[in-house]
């Protein structure tokens, strides 16, 4: 993981350096500018990242990957920038405009404020040279569906997915993740018999069914496993700190990621490298919603909110690693996994009322029973965190209160007295950033 920036102009180390300041936890080790003829670019790295990354830099390259298809690059080229970011949006990346009118970009909006309050987001699967609008080289889509048999499709997807977790692999000092829902089990599982020993986190407030599950899992692999547990006063503290780092006032965003942060920052204390669950609930048809819906429309809003991702969970998953300095690890975002996914039929994703029926084929024998056919339940429900947010929010923010500031300076309506709370927190990090075109929605139903 590192932080980039830049601005399409030469000469701008001073103001490309106080981009890179504000997105120094991405790249604790250090940070580096380079001036060239078409831009002034950026970056800040990891320990033992120090040496290709300024190699690439000195080349007029600056990246932020990490495996299993998530990047976002930036090169200078004969003529300007050249803009690409990974097909699902894993890594983030921003564009501005300045005063004079030129282009800048960074990997979190925060890095972008002291040069432009002119922002908006760099969409996923895209690519752009210079002043041209981002061009689509990728595009989610209903594909064909395979033949294969169920008993076939579970082991190809197991393979897949184990083929995924190796290649997101690049220290053996490694960890993950662990709700104690089937994805983020399934991703442990995964890693565990790759690397000579594995950490595993979990946070949750005392007698959190996560806990319990988690535990159950890490005893299972064979893994080290750390838990937090914590007070109700303990998330509610965090909240400006977390909301500033996520970058969002969603309140159904918020929620997860302060668990999701808290967790972050326990790994950070043992490992470099964590991986996550995401995106396994998209493609697979993870949400309890979606049992309502006909099975004709379901790949379609399968396809809907796996193209969400980007400025949502994965946002979420990317800024709580990044904010403690670690790289996160998306293997159910890698383009084979996504690939087959979309050509599996939706009676292998919902079966007889189970949601992601053929992941827990494709999982089993790899994990506890009681693990392996656990129901859905939303992350911060599952730590524990309920509806304690909303009470706390209701208990600040009267009616009138609600009444008088529930529409934005853009037009944005706030959905409650909980997201009020959030943009009150969110305003104080972002002064003066009244354009919100480029900061996600959770999907109401789905999360």
């Amino acid at each position: 993981m590192s932080g980039i920036a830049g601005i399409a102009k030469a000469h701008q180390e001073e103001k490309v350096r106080k981009m890179l300041n504000r997105i120094a936890h991405r790249g604790p080790a250090g940070q580096a500018v380079k001036s060239f003829k078409e831009a002034t670019i950026g970056v800040t790295w990891k320990r033992n990242q120090e040496h290709w990354t300024l190699e690439d830099l000195e080349e007029g390259c600056v990246a932020d990957e990490g495996g299993g298809g998530r990047f976002a690059r930036s090169e200078v080229r004969e003529g300007g920038l050249f803009l690409k970011r990974d097909p699902l949006g894993a890594a983030p990346l921003y564009l501005g405009e300045m005063e004079d009118g030129m282009l800048c970009f960074a990997s979190e909006v925060k890095a972008l404020l002291p040069v432009t309050r002119k922002i908006r987001e760099f969409p996923p699967g895209h690519q752009q040279f210079t002043e041209d609008r981002p061009t689509p080289y990728f595009q989610l889509q209903v594909l064909k569906t395979t033949e294969d048999s169920p008993e076939v499709a579970a082991e190809k997807l197991r393979t897949l997915l184990s083929a995924a977790v190796e290649r997101c692999l690049n220290a053996e000092n490694t960890g993950a993740w662990l709700s104690g829902g089937l994805d983020s089990s399934t991703v442990a599982a995964l890693v565990r018999p790759l690397v000579p020993s594995l950490h595993t986190f979990s946070v949750g407030i005392e007698g959190a069914p996560d806990l319990e599950y988690a535990k159950a899992v890490a005893g299972y692999i064979h893994s080290e496993h750390h838990e937090l547990i914590l007070k109700e006063g303990d998330l509610i503290r965090i909240l400006p700190e977390v909301i500033g780092a996520l970058e969002s006032f969603d309140a159904l965003l918020v929620r997860s990621s302060l668990v999701n942060y808290l967790v972050g920052r326990l790994a950070s204390e043992h490992i470099e490298t964590v991986f996550s669950g995401e995106a396994g609930d998209e493609l697979f048809a993870g949400y309890l919603y979606l049992k309502d819906l006909p099975p004709s429309i379901l790949p379609l809003e399968l396809l809907d909110i796996t193209g969400r991702l980007h400025n949502t969970a994965f946002q979420r998953v990317d800024r709580c690693a990044s904010a403690h300095g670690t790289l996160p690890r998306l293997p159910f975002a890698d383009p084979d996994v996504v690939d087959y996914a979309f050509r599996l039929p939706i009676k292998f994703k919902l079966r007889d009322g189970v949601e992601k029926w053929i992941l827990r084929q494709a999982m089993a024998g790899l994990l506890p029973d009681n693990v392996l056919n656990r129901t859905k339940v939303k992350f911060w429900e599952g730590a524990g965190v309920g509806e304690l947010l909303a009470r706390h929010a209701e208990d600040k923010i009267s009616d009138a209160d609600f009444k008088r500031e529930m529409f934005l300076p853009d037009g944005t309506k706030l959905s409650s007295k909980e997201e009020l709370l959030y943009y009150r927190f969110f305003r104080e990090h972002f002064k003066g950033l009244d354009n919100l075109s480029w900061m996600g929605r959770t999907k109401g139903g789905g999360h």
